[in-house]
């Protein structure tokens, strides 16, 4: 089977490629989502996900937003032969405020348009894409709503919150907690979206959507977060607990996994502590 991985040289692409021994597609290897004749190597391959995306969500940043995020995705969607399978990693923030309630977010969540930033509403938009382009090219089609996936960091990538935590504890650097560390997250390692990919791979499923996180027993406030990760890695965080960050929207986030584990038979098995000490080399 061959399988490709967009983005399969940024921060969580490395590992995704890695687990599956992928091939990449992504401007380090020199070919680009949104040129079509970079995309159409997509034909060649049986399984495709797609990881690459402009994650900016500054308005000003809109058209390079948009650019990548749905034409790049269409470009692929285009170029994905019959009987092939698409897996597209989508985010959690499609729902924007309405998550907050939820004390556990379903895929039943509304993602009406309430302020949303040019990635969360471009991301929402290649959804649709995915589903109407395998539908209509015969090509089986997986939408993973993430959150908070993470791993180590990869020299040249842009790490995530916790990979950002972790990098500063390691380094003696100042932190800022949003919220002074009270807003939950679920967190999931890259290996268990990964697992979740094959799993999807070895089901009869054609079509499917689903939320992806580390669920209720891998979720944690920010602050408790910190106190894990010196925990593990014997350092002291610094942090400035007189001029914290805005509190995210939504506030506490975490995601309802059971249809994943019903339809896939799937779950989470990297466990926070076992996740964030491969953060610290341990």
């Amino acid at each position: 089977m061959k399988i490709l991985v967009t983005g399969g040289s940024g921060y969580l692409g490395r590992s995704v490629r890695s687990y599956f021994s992928a091939d990449d597609l992504s401007r380090t290897s020199g070919r680009d989502v949104t040129r079509l004749n970079d995309a159409q190597a997509a034909y060649d391959y049986d399984v495709v996900i797609h990881l690459a995306a402009e994650m900016d969500k500054n308005p000003d940043a809109s058209e390079r937003v948009f650019l990548t995020n749905i034409e790049g995705t269409v470009n692929l969607l285009q170029s994905v032969k019959p009987g092939a399978t698409f897996i597209f990693a989508s985010t959690k923030d499609v729902y924007n405020g309405f998550a907050d309630n939820y004390d556990e977010v379903p895929e039943s969540c509304s993602t009406s348009f309430a302020g949303h930033s040019p990635l969360e509403w471009s991301k929402l938009i290649a959804e649709r894409y995915t589903e109407y382009y395998a539908h209509t090219r015969g090509f089986r089609s997986c939408i993973f709503r993430l959150s908070t996936v993470y791993t180590a960091s990869q020299p040249g990538t842009v790490p995530n919150f916790v990979g950002h935590y972790a990098n500063a504890i390691n380094m003696g650097e100042r932190l800022r907690l949003p919220g002074g560390g009270r807003p939950i997250r679920d967190l999931l390692h890259v290996d268990d979206f990964s697992n979740a990919c094959e799993r999807f791979l070895d089901t009869a499923v054609r079509h499917g959507l689903y939320n992806l996180g580390g669920g209720r027993d891998n979720a944690l406030p920010i602050g408790e977060l910190i106190k894990r990760m010196e925990t593990i890695s014997g350092l002291q965080a610094v942090v400035d607990s007189e001029n914290p960050l805005p509190a995210p929207r939504p506030t506490n986030y975490i995601s309802d996994i059971s249809l994943a584990s019903q339809e896939l038979g799937w779950k989470p098995s990297v466990g926070i502590d076992a996740g964030l000490a491969k953060l610290f080399g341990k």
